[in-house]
């Protein structure tokens, strides 16, 4: 049986009590401050995977949100979310006027976010860029790039 790499989100930081509890269940690797998880759940299929992670820990910890860590055969990123009784029916009778399921409004909402963000951040790196460009060479700026990248790298690397 496959193995999966999940990615859990959490709330708030868990207390040093709460991650060995659910260390005790599951087998868990925390972040530096202990907001978000990382596990290998062994299970058929990415869903279920992501399903009985939900199951063990979900009573366990402050689970905001969970997904594969690397895409599917088709690229994509799988999530699990718990919605309240109110916020799924709010998404249910959304999806009824669109026209969609609840799965597949969610997947387009989640969809054209992401793509509304990318597009945003490239916006603000053009227009910084071409303020950069105003005052300097492309190859000062090219110079200062690479100066940048290197010390961020040798920094890191420490």
């Amino acid at each position: 049986m496959p193995h999966y790499a999940l990615e859990v989100t959490l709330t708030r930081a868990v207390t040093r009590a709460e991650l060995d509890r659910a260390v005790g269940v599951f087998q868990l690797a925390a972040s530096h401050d202990r907001t978000r998880l990382m596990a290998v759940v062994k299970a058929r299929t990415p869903q279920r995977a992501l399903h009985r992670a939900r199951h063990a820990l979900d009573s366990l910890l402050p689970i905001d949100i969970l997904c594969t860590h690397y895409p599917d055969g088709d690229g994509r990123i799988l999530i699990n979310v718990s919605f309240t009784p109110a916020e799924y029916t709010w998404i249910r009778q959304a999806a009824a006027r669109a026209g969609q399921s609840p799965n597949a409004y969610l997947r387009c909402a989640v969809t054209q976010t992401l793509e509304r963000t990318d597009r945003e951040a490239a916006e603000r790196l053009d227009t910084a860029l071409a303020q950069l460009l105003t005052n300097t060479t492309p190859e000062q700026l090219l110079t200062a790039t690479a100066r940048t990248i290197t010390t961020t790298q040798r920094a890191h690397t420490c």
